[in-house]
């Protein structure tokens, strides 16, 4: 990887990864216990997408700069308000938690006339074009979904990655990608930032670009088993140092993308950039680290034998070592 007359990464390296591999592999579990230890003593700080809360329809006079009704409301008692266009510039729809937690018509009508006071300005008046409360039933539902959702993006992967590589290959892909998430989720859940569907589908996004690249360096894993003359500690540090270019070239031009999002995008993307920023950085390293290492240890540990057909490649393993 050479940028202009600098050269970032070797055209060949020759990296000994598997020294290590017992040290990442302890890492990662580390980071995992600790990551479910923290979900589930501190939880996570649910936004109102999974909570409920009171909405807000507004219309001004001329496009609102949405940045600054949600500083102006998070200064009025309002943190974390929700605030996005409806179609305009000058149709916004905010949503919040009610200062008294209240849900009756009454307490609906005085957190829409707060809003409405907080949101416009001398010179770009708004209007409540409607008003609602959303219970906290529809959070769950969200939530539930969103568990279904990666329960089924795990299963997904799991036979995908069986069929197309060998089972072991696939528990270790899930076992990294779960790990993947579990530190993602881990650190939202530590740091207390909001959990909302954005987060959510930052999470999605994480297994998919982790298992992605953990695809990559499993392709050329099978690749030399079969055709390298070579114990399996060789070809696994092989196969990372043939890719590891490639996979860092990838990660880091998404990386830069989602952090121009992160940093350009505005609050409400803040989250998913967030998650999906740490879960490239997080995902790179377990692909390199501890996806190929945990092909070498106890029930996983993979051999020429697993990768070539039996019937149709006799002639070929009584040949090789």
């Amino acid at each position: 990887m050479a940028l202009f007359p600098l050269k970032l990464i070797p055209a060949e390296t020759h990296i000994d990864f598997m020294r290590w591999r017992w040290v990442t592999i302890a890492f990662m579990a580390v980071l995992m216990v600790g990551s479910v230890v923290t979900i589930l003593t501190k939880g996570f700080n649910y936004a109102l997408d999974f909570t409920g809360g009171t909405s807000v329809e507004l219309l001004f006079e001329k496009p609102a700069d949405i940045d600054a009704i949600r500083d102006r409301l998070e200064n009025g008692g309002y943190p974390g308000a929700q605030v996005q266009t409806m179609g305009t510039g000058s149709d916004l729809m905010i949503r919040l938690q009610p200062k008294d937690g209240g849900s009756d018509a009454e307490a609906i009508n005085r957190t829409a006339e707060d809003v409405l006071r907080i949101a416009s300005t001398e010179g770009n008046a708004a209007s409540i074009k409607g008003r609602s409360y959303i219970g906290p039933q529809v959070g769950q539902d969200l939530a539930r979904r969103g568990v279904y959702a990666l329960a089924f993006v795990l299963i997904g992967f799991l036979f995908y990655i069986a069929l197309r590589f060998q089972r072991k290959f696939a528990i270790s892909a899930i076992i990294t990608t779960l790990g993947d998430v579990l530190i993602v989720a881990g650190w939202f859940a530590l740091i207390g930032h909001e959990f909302d569907l954005n987060v959510l589908a930052g999470l999605l996004t994480v297994m998919g670009f982790s298992i992605n690249d953990t695809i990559v360096v499993f392709d050329r894993v099978r690749e030399n088993f079969r055709s390298m003359r070579a114990d399996p500690l060789e070809i696994m540090n092989t196969s990372i140092n043939q890719t590891l270019s490639r996979t860092i070239i990838t990660s880091v031009v998404a990386f830069l993308t989602v952090l121009s999002l992160y940093l350009y995008g505005g609050g409400s993307l803040a989250g998913m950039s967030e998650a999906m920023m740490i879960g490239i950085v997080i995902g790179t390293a377990s692909s390199i680290l501890v996806a190929c290492p945990l092909l070498t240890i106890g029930a996983l540990k993979v051999s020429k034998q697993d990768l070539l057909p039996k019937a149709r490649d006799e002639e070929a393993l009584a040949r090789r070592p």
